[in-house]
């Protein structure tokens, strides 16, 4: 998909006149998912809340009038154009390339503030980089496509690059135990007292492994994904004696964590004993999608549990990929509503419908729904007019961080 006609005749300009340009491409098709969860209008938001950010970025480097930043949807990319005389030598040489570096380390800090709240954390996004010279031979298209697929080879380059470091370095946090931890509560909604607190893994401060969704996508590419589960069940349960007296630990895991020899049976129960936690303390949380999956592992987990003494609960209930039958059939103790169906829900009325029912399935397994998200009062007062009891969110403030175990 090439620029629009207004666009490209500004394009064709420049590019005569000045002889040359530099096309920075960004990757943005980590976006895609936006689209799916979201819908067409949300990814589109997203979009232009990333091109605006590319846009102030480079202007801060380069006049305002040699920018274009456009967006690419066909392919999930923006392009940024910059317009500078071929004989512009320090800007096509060192100049361009720490803009690029520095619209990368830009990106990794802003993106998730650009794309709020379809992502809460910061984007990783590959950049590419290249440069066309004017050829009065070629059309402006062909010229176009030639420079558009230098840079998104580029990006290609550079995104296998930064996968090699990033691999290097989740081996060093799986070896090295470098995570830290995070309990956000979860609150009685009527009452707005703590009756829980979800353990949040993090990856080393100002890392792009910082955040779940990073580290554990990476460690799945990699074959990793068991260790790294059985380092966060580890390291949050070093960390729950922290926690208030009478309160709940939500512990995320894979329904693989059956097959960890210090997650089964007695093992298990020395492992509380020593950190001075009862089982009724602990509830053991699974994404509807894993425990979906993996039925005959994810039952053959609940029923270990249930013998300890130890509670269920199931993740992101409510966004589609179970039908409630299917939960029910799974059979947990709490359901944990989605964001996604709890975000704007005051002004949504098929959210509120989805919310009855899963309430409805709630009630009939005798277990208990947590919505996850809750931000705004509107979104509070309409789960509590719905019979919601439990809920998490930044509206209830922030997170306990206990120190490391010595």
């Amino acid at each position: 998909m090439l620029p629009n006609e207004a666009e490209l005749e500004r394009i064709a300009e420049r590019l005569a006149a000045g002889g040359a340009l530099a096309l920075i491409l960004i990757d943005a098709s980590r976006l895609a998912r936006v689209e799916r969860q979201f819908g067409g209008d949300a990814y589109v938001r997203a979009m232009e809340g990333l091109r605006k950010l590319v846009g102030e970025v480079i202007r801060e480097h380069v006049p305002a009038d040699d920018v274009l930043v456009s967006v690419e949807r066909g392919n999930d990319e923006l392009h940024a154009f910059l317009f500078r005389p071929r004989g512009d030598r320090h800007f096509y040489g060192a100049q361009l390339l720490e803009l690029s570096r520095h619209l990368t380390r830009e990106l990794e800090r802003q993106s998730g503030r650009a794309v709020y709240p379809y992502y809460r954390d910061p984007l990783t996004l590959s950049v590419g980089l290249a440069v066309a010279v004017h050829n009065p031979n070629l059309r402006l298209e062909r010229q176009l496509q030639r420079v558009t697929e230098g840079a998104r080879r580029d990006a290609e380059l550079q995104a296998r690059l930064d996968a090699r470091v990033r691999g290097w370095r989740l081996l060093e946090i799986v070896l090295g135990g470098d995570l830290d931890f995070h309990f956000e509560p979860i609150v009685d909604l009527r009452s707005g007292e703590p009756i829980g607190y979800e353990a949040l893994a993090r990856g080393p401060e100002d890392s792009e492994l910082h955040m779940p969704r990073e580290i554990f996508g990476l460690a799945s590419e990699m074959g990793l994904l068991f260790e790294l589960d059985c380092l966060c069940r580890r390291g949050a349960l070093e960390r729950a004696g922290a926690l208030p007296p009478g309160t709940k630990l939500f512990l995320n895991c894979l329904p693989t964590a059956i097959r960890d020899p210090g997650f089964q049976g007695e093992g298990l129960r020395k492992t509380l004993e020593k950190l001075q936690l009862q089982p009724a303390d602990l509830v053991l949380e699974i994404s509807e999608k894993e425990s979906i999956e993996n039925f005959s592992i994810f039952s053959e987990m609940r029923d270990a549990c249930r013998e300890l003494g130890i509670q269920i609960a199931i993740d992101d209930a409510g966004v589609g990929y179970a039908s409630l039958e299917r939960i029910m059939e799974v059979g947990p103790d709490f359901l944990k509503a989605d964001m996604a169906l709890v975000r704007g829900i005051d002004s949504d009325l098929p959210r509120q419908e989805v919310l009855r029912a899963l309430l409805t399935v709630a009630r009939r397994i005798n277990a208990q729904v947590v919505a996850e998200g809750i931000e705004t009062d509107e979104e509070l007062r309409t789960l509590r007019e719905l019979g919601v009891p439990y809920g998490q969110g930044y509206k209830f403030g922030g997170v306990l961080a206990p120190p490391r175990p010595l």
